[in-house]
């Protein structure tokens, strides 16, 4: 699922992380060839990805809890 990027921090290792709307996190990690994202070094390229949005693999493997609706719940 597609969800926005509310924030960053680094993990323990100084890597970047992004803090999606849902609660959960991804890396987002400028590593050429394989990851390219320079936009992740700057505080600005940063601040311009705020917004954005990023695939949330943990959401994809477990969709959020829907809440039963009135007529559900009988």
């Amino acid at each position: 699922m597609d969800r926005r990027v509310v924030g960053f921090h680094q993990d323990a290792l100084g890597d970047w992380v992004a803090e999606l709307d849902c609660g959960h996190s991804q890396h987002v990690r400028h590593d050429p060839p394989w990851q390219v994202r320079p936009w992740v070094v700057t505080p600005e390229g940063r601040r311009r990805f705020l917004g954005a949005t990023l695939q949330c693999v943990d959401c994809d493997r477990s969709p959020p809890r829907q809440e039963p609706s009135a007529t559900e719940e009988g």
